[in-house]
């Protein structure tokens, strides 16, 4: 089977090329069963709770169904055509049932009590120790230690969330997708960039039917330079409703009514609840936070609203300034929300004296590419080169690392370019871990995908690269961050390899630590080059735009922590029966933090994948508690006076990244930084010290 289903076949790197929907079930049907016969193989009386005999075997055997299904799950992200929706979607409750049964599978839960508490126990490395440990808490957190008669109660309130959650996404994409308006008057397109206004041309002549125009739609690489330049507001405007109304019951724009996440955010938020007090927890924030660096709940309520109060002071001058130039310099005495990037921009430009679009001239994609690389040589002593494998599109490109000496270390698709089939956002995911077997060490291998514009093509006789953006620099730092943390482990067991085992809400250090680099002038002097001129980017302008870094730093920081605080409330303190909606509290939340408020309207949570179609559920925070390690850790560098200071690279490589979840992340943090994270670094990098 394995010769003509490549699902099934684990020798190397999975077999884009000849992978096709319909393997889908027989594969996952075939290792499920093969992970059935293990399970009972390894719950007999016969099998010693033991490392070698139990824990090992269990971990392995299980491997390959993991693997096969996370390529299953990628290709839905990826290539979401109704062949790979309806595979995924056909082998979800199956695939979900079985990891719920796993979970409640009190034999497994008693063999690795067996295991901890027995002799062996104390000769085991600190690693295996972790992952029996974890093991044992996610054992009582998927209800092993249920009555079995609430078993199947659980087990099916897991499966109806993977298809809730599932289905989320879906209906986002679908109403995203639905949106576009092709434009024939070029008058109403004043003020956009000859980039945005090629690709929407090139948008608009791909279509199938093949239009003469300009299309936009709701996808980011075309939203967000329409909202920010387009000079026509009731453009702005109605752009910004459809955007802000996808996947709701409106039935204005192009939303279906099937595509509503109303209903779905109740019934998860519902069985959320239920989740939590069958395992003996008072809400689901409490469960999500048993696998976190925080506490409880209430620690990061107080953390955050704590952050928002020394950030408010500064968004509330940030907001006042803004309606203020749009009043005097723009004619717009009714500021509103669909304004807020439009003006953002000009205010940027007058006060500072340049434009994000003239900064996007010179981060060319291979510059960008070709800099971000060298980054993670001089820092991790490593070297990336370009590799082949069989990829699920011509956009993607497939690199290895490898050690000075040529031996490799992990390798890595990068899938940079937006498209109708794939979900938004940008995004880290596993295609393998490291691995310790029996002739050697498995190697890493990890998915790196974001959603920029694609190049433009001929452009006056002459091929153009893509053209980033310093936000979208940044994104693929902070993607590449998470990719490091999955490659340059040193982890042997899977438990604990990579991101394996890492507590949410310290997940994200590696990440926004890379994003550092992006304001560095070492780096952008070598990463940039114009694309008309091949220019580095001028030390003047590189100037301009430190010193507009932290600008709206107070409002955009408050954004995320009202995001945060609404998605540790409705999982903390809300009762779905009580009439009180997600929205009630949304609203509330703003009334307490949020200087800009958008329309009654605006349907935020029906979009809010990160919660609801992602693993963000009451861990949102995370981005924020991470902020503050990132920070800090960065300071490292800093005070050593040098970015790519030899001694703190490699400390940051030994305690943080190589390390991955062998031991708790506050533990790691304290090896690099020689004591408890302070939230002083961010404060001073956010132009934010205490007031």
């Amino acid at each position: 089977m394995t010769t003509t289903n490549p699902l099934l076949d684990f020798t190397d790197l999975p077999r884009f090329d000849t992978l096709q929907p319909a393997h889908v079930k027989p594969a996952i049907e075939s290792l499920l069963a093969a992970a059935r016969a293990l399970v009972e193989q390894l719950t007999a009386d016969s099998t010693p709770a033991t490392w070698n005999d139990f824990a090992e075997p269990l971990a392995s055997g299980l491997e390959p169904l993991g693997r096969a299904w996370g390529v299953v799950g990628h290709m839905h992200s990826v290539n979401d055509l109704p062949a790979w929706r309806a595979a995924y979607n056909d082998m979800l409750p199956e695939v979900s049932r079985f990891y719920a049964e796993l979970g409640q599978n009190l034999t497994i839960f008693n063999k690795y009590k067996a295991l901890r508490s027995s002799a062996e126990f104390d000769t085991l490395s600190s690693a295996k120790k972790r992952v029996v440990d974890n093991e044992m808490r996610d054992f009582r957190l998927s209800g092993a230690e249920l009555p079995e008669d609430q078993k199947p109660r659980f087990q099916a309130i897991m499966e109806e969330i993977s298809q809730l959650s599932a289905k989320f996404s879906e209906n986002l994409l679908d109403a995203t997708n639905a949106f576009a308006e092709v434009i024939t008057d070029p008058a109403l397109l004043a003020g956009l960039p000859d980039d945005a206004l090629e690709a929407a041309k090139a948008a608009a002549a791909a279509a199938r039917a093949g239009v003469d125009g300009w299309r936009f739609s709701l996808h980011a690489p075309s939203y967000g330079p329409l909202m920010q330049y387009a000079d026509n507001r009731p453009l702005r405007a109605r752009f910004y409703r459809a955007y802000a109304t996808r996947a709701a019951e409106f039935t204005d724009g192009s939303n279906q009514p099937e595509w509503d996440n109303t209903p779905l955010i109740k019934r998860m938020l519902e069985l959320r609840i239920e989740d939590a007090q069958m395992l003996g927890f008072n809400n689901f924030a409490e469960v999500s936070l048993s696998a976190k660096m925080a506490d409880s709940p209430a620690q990061v309520l107080a953390f955050l609203r704590e952050l928002a109060a020394k950030a408010r002071p500064f968004a509330e001058k940030d907001i006042t300034e803004l309606r203020a130039f749009a009043r005097d310099e723009l004619g717009i005495a009714d500021f509103q929300p669909w304004d807020a990037a439009y003006v953002s921009e000009k205010l940027l430009q007058k006060r500072y004296a340049f434009s994000e679009q003239e900064v996007k001239q010179y981060f060319t994609e291979p510059k960008v590419l070709g800099g971000l690389f060298q980054v993670i040589e001089r820092l991790f002593n490593v070297k990336v080169k370009p590799d082949t494998a069989p990829v699920w599109h011509d956009d993607v490109r497939f690199y290895r690392l490898e050690t000075p000496a040529g031996d490799l270390v992990g390798q890595f698709y990068l899938d940079l370019y937006a498209r109708e089939t794939k979900r938004g956002g940008a995004w880290m995911d596993e295609a393998r871990a490291r691995r310790r077997l029996a002739n050697g060490i498995q190697k890493p291998v990890a998915y790196l995908n974001c959603n920029f514009s694609r190049p433009p093509g001929m452009v006056d006789g002459k091929m153009r690269p893509a053209t980033f953006t310093h936000d979208e620099v940044m994104t693929l730092f902070h993607e590449t961050g998470h990719g490091l943390h999955h490659l340059l482990t040193r982890g042997e067991d899977l438990g604990v390899s990579g991101i394996h085992g890492v507590e949410w809400d310290a997940v994200e250090l590696p990440s926004q630590f890379m994003e550092n680099y992006c304001w560095e002038w070492r780096v952008i002097k070598e990463m940039s080059a114009h694309v008309d001129t091949g220019a580095p980017l001028p030390r003047e302008l590189f100037d301009k735009m430190l010193a507009a870094r932290n600008f709206q730093s107070g409002m955009m920081a408050l954004r995320q922590i009202e995001f945060s605080l609404f998605d540790m409330l409705i999982h903390a303190d809300f009762d779905p029966q009580s009439g009180v909606t997600v929205l009630d509290i949304l609203n509330a939340v703003r009334a307490e933090v949020a200087v800009l408020i958008p329309p009654e309207w605006h349907r935020f949570p029906n979009s809010f994948s990160h919660i609801f179609g992602g693993g963000y559920g009451a861990g949102y925070f995370s981005y924020k508690w991470a902020e503050v390690l990132s920070a800090d850790a960065y300071a490292a560098f800093e005070e050593a006076g040098d970015p790519f200071d030899a001694v703190v690279g490699k400390r940051f490589l030994d305690e943080i990244l190589a390390v991955g979840g062998t031991r708790p992340a506050l533990e790691s943090f304290i090896a690099f930084r020689g004591r408890p994270p302070s939230v002083d670094a961010l404060l001073r990098h956010n132009g934010m010290h205490a007031v």
